[in-house]
C-alpha cells in the first residue's frame, strides 16, 4: 500500500463555501387553490423564492390559468401531484424521477 498524504485542512480552504452564495430566503408555503386568490399573489410568491404546496380544490387547469404560464415562462416549476400543486420559483427543481 503507498504512502497517500492528504491534507484535509489544506482542500477545505480552496473550496467555494457553497452556503455563502447560496441566497435561501423564501420557504414553503401551504396554501388551497380554490380560485379565491388572486393568481397575481401566487405569481407574487413564487418568484419572491417560495415553494408553493396547494391542495386543489377543481379543475387545476382552470384554477392555476391566472400564474402558470407567467411561472413557467420565468423559468419556474409546476406539478400536479395526488391533488396538489407544487409550484417552485426559478432555480429550484421539483424532482418527480422517484415517480
Amino acid at each position: 500500500m503507498s504512502d497517500f498524504d492528504l491534507d484535509l485542512r489544506a482542500v477545505e480552504d480552496h473550496l467555494d463555501d457553497e452556503d455563502e452564495d447560496a441566497d435561501l430566503t423564501g420557504s414553503v408555503r401551504l396554501g388551497v387553490l380554490d380560485g379565491t386568490t388572486p393568481g397575481s399573489e401566487w405569481y407574487d410568491t413564487v418568484m419572491d423564492g417560495n415553494v408553493l404546496v396547494l391542495d386543489v380544490k377543481g379543475d387545476v387547469n382552470e384554477l392555476a390559468a391566472g400564474f402558470a404560464r407567467d411561472v413557467r415562462e420565468d423559468d419556474g416549476s409546476l406539478v400536479h401531484f395526488r391533488g396538489f400543486l407544487i409550484v417552485s420559483p426559478p432555480g429550484i427543481d421539483i424532482d418527480t424521477s422517484d415517480l
